[in-house]
């Protein structure tokens, strides 16, 4: 299961069945689960904590030091990875910047070809990040997030569950929950086929919107908006929306383009 051009440290740890192919370098310390296949070329380091059944695809680098010009070989930081990934050729995942910092990626996501994950970033569960997508340090992805290709993501960005972006479009806002972005901070509407797949009923679809009108279409200000939906009980789907909106950092929040003042809902 190991190619005989492969470099393995003898401190790796490796687990059942672990497939490595030609040219592929695994560091001191690097722990790497049951069933996964690291493929050619690739490099694991030395601070990689990695589940079972990943793939990792030819070319990758996991593990690298970070871009940060006051990062020092000397600090202690990781990258953990869940399980049944799919990180295919030539992605980059850099380690955290400070001691015991943590970059991550969570169980059933798929990064494409060329992806970068900087130093701090937070992946969900079950996200898709198409080719070439740039994600600066720190920024987090909540769960069900499908991120076009050629996206890019300024430091601390944060993007909501079950939102999707749309290719070639850039972030140096929080994008919500449910939505669809575009452009460059921009809103395009909700996600609604999303939430159709995720399950939501009709009943929770429509509250969603409701929500998104009274935060987007109401002509009130953030501020103005949350304290209009602190007057409702909202449901279980509905109100992480409204606790994103709530904890939106000084950076704010994406607007919604003017050019689309409609969105199907059904």
């Amino acid at each position: 299961m190991i190619h005989p051009t492969a470099i393995i440290d003898s401190t790796a740890r490796l687990g059942a069945n672990v497939r490595v192919g030609a040219y592929a370098l695994v560091e001191a310390g690097a722990e790497i689960g049951d069933g996964c296949e690291i493929q050619a070329h690739a490099v694991i380091g030395g601070y990689v904590r990695m589940g079972r059944e990943n793939l990792i695809g030819n070319g990758a680098i996991i593990g690298g030091d970070p871009q940060d010009f006051s990062f020092s070989s000397s600090i202690k930081s990781e990258v953990r990875i869940g399980d049944r990934n799919k990180i295919r050729e030539y992605c980059t995942i850099h380690r955290g910047s400070k001691d015991g910092g943590v970059t991550s990626v969570g169980d059933e996501c798929f990064l494409m070809g060329g992806v970068h994950l900087a130093h701090d970033v937070k992946i969900g569960n079950h996200v898709v990040i198409a080719n070439n997508s740039l994600l600066a340090g720190y920024v987090q992805v909540e769960d069900r997030v499908f991120i076009g290709g050629g996206c890019v993501f300024h430091q601390f960005v944060r993007v909501g569950r079950l939102s999707i972006c749309q290719g070639i479009s850039g972030y140096g806002k929080d994008l919500p929950p449910y939505v669809i972005g575009a452009e460059i901070n921009g809103i395009a509407g909700l996600n609604v086929i999303g939430l159709r797949r995720a399950g939501f009923t009709g009943d929770e679809r429509k509250e969603v919107k409701d929500a998104f009108s009274l935060l987007f279409r109401s002509g009130l200000n953030v501020s103005q908006a949350l304290e209009e939906a602190g007057k409702r009980i909202w449901g279980e789907k509905t109100q992480p929306f409204w606790d994103f909106v709530a904890s939106a950092k000084k950076r704010g929040l994406c607007a919604l383009l003017r050019t689309n003042t409609q969105e199907n809902d059904e």
